[in-house]
């Protein structure tokens, strides 16, 4: 099993993810990544997004935490509307 491989970045900043470690994590085309870089060191971290069920469930906690906490529809408008720069 390769734990370590090389790989060469494009002149347009593309890295191919040499084919063994590919495969040995079951990496697709399309795959996302979050990408972490810190001085010399550059990570790559699989995501996937979760399934409908997880989403939905992951709503149902917001609401409930936004009721508990007495948040309005209109409160969460206001806040939006500040984060995009509007008033």
């Amino acid at each position: 099993m390769d734990a370590l491989a090389t790989t060469r970045m494009s002149s347009k900043g593309q890295v191919v993810i040499p084919e063994t470690i590919r495969k040995r994590l079951k990496l697709e085309e399309g795959a996302q990544f979050v990408v972490v870089g810190d001085a010399d060191v550059i990570i790559l971290k699989a995501i996937e997004p979760p399934d409908l069920g997880e989403f939905a469930e992951l709503i149902q906690q917001a609401r409930t935490q936004a009721k508990a906490a007495g948040l309005k529809k209109k409160d969460i408008e206001t806040a939006i509307a500040k984060a995009r720069g509007r008033k």
